[in-house]
């Protein structure tokens, strides 16, 4: 039987890698392209008419309001995608997961293999999306800089959980439940207008969910409004990654390695 960790997941992240050049392209443009589409629409169309948004006492032009936001939903949008949909179907149809774990790989290098692939697409979003927002000035501090590893931050911890809960579906009509939490989170976490026009009860609900978290995190660093919860959002995503690696691992090996 298959020890938890062989060492070896580069074998994992090679193939994925491959794969990803040879068959996934375009749709990795594609999820690149929406964010930037709404940036373009929102933060110039609209953001003309609105023209400045208060945060943390300061006003920030909506541009450079929105454009950290749709960062932080472009990383979840590709870490997401990754570890749910590639990801059931290459462990209920493809049955690639069952093939691995019969070589010497152990569950916990095929679920970090499957994260860093995910991480891989988050990197490319986010320097992608970050070159696009400095072109337009719209990163307001040369923390802006910073943005990247907190954005990869934020793919990490989606992709973790991401991988936990696939392991849970059996059909594919599962993965409706994911998009249909992932629509309402990404129109309510303070993406497009401040918390503070909900009601104080509802404030608190969103403030539980990962995307505000990521959402304010990049936000500050690009407008170099910087605050002391920052390091309540890292901790926030460092316990979202060791949650998500360690039940995801499980789950593997419950399925693989009986």
């Amino acid at each position: 039987m298959n020890s938890l960790y062989a060492g070896n997941t580069r074998a994992v992240v090679e193939r994925g890698v491959r794969v990803m050049m040879k068959h996934n392209t375009l749709v990795i443009l594609s999820g690149f392209f929406e964010p930037v589409f709404y940036l373009l629409s929102m933060g110039f169309g609209l953001g003309a008419l609105i023209g400045t948004v208060s945060f943390y006492g300061h006003d920030v032009p909506y541009g450079a309001y929105i454009a950290p936001a749709l960062m932080a939903v472009s990383a979840m949008n590709g870490a997401v995608y990754d570890s749910t949909m590639n990801v059931f179907f290459r462990m209920r149809y493809a049955k690639l997961y069952d093939q691995m774990l019969s070589t010497s790989l152990g569950p916990l290098d095929v679920a970090l293999g499957e994260i860093i692939m995910a991480l891989i697409r988050g990197l490319l979003y986010a320097i992608g999306f970050m070159i696009i927002t400095t072109i337009l000035g719209l990163n307001l501090a040369w923390t802006a800089v910073l943005a990247i590893p907190a954005a990869l931050l934020v793919a990490f911890g989606f992709a973790s959980i991401g991988l936990a809960i696939t392991s849970f579906m059996k059909r594919f009509q599962h993965l409706d439940m994911v998009y249909f939490v992932l629509l309402p989170m990404f129109l309510l976490s303070a993406t497009f207008f401040p918390i503070e026009v909900y009601p104080e009860a509802v404030q608190w609900v969103i403030k539980a969910l990962p995307l505000w978290h990521g959402v304010d995190m990049i936000r500050q660093l690009t407008t170099g409004l910087i605050q002391p919860t920052i390091w309540i959002h890292v901790t926030y995503f460092v316990v979202m990654i060791v949650v998500g690696v360690t039940l995801a691992t499980a789950r593997l090996r419950a399925l693989f390695l009986r």
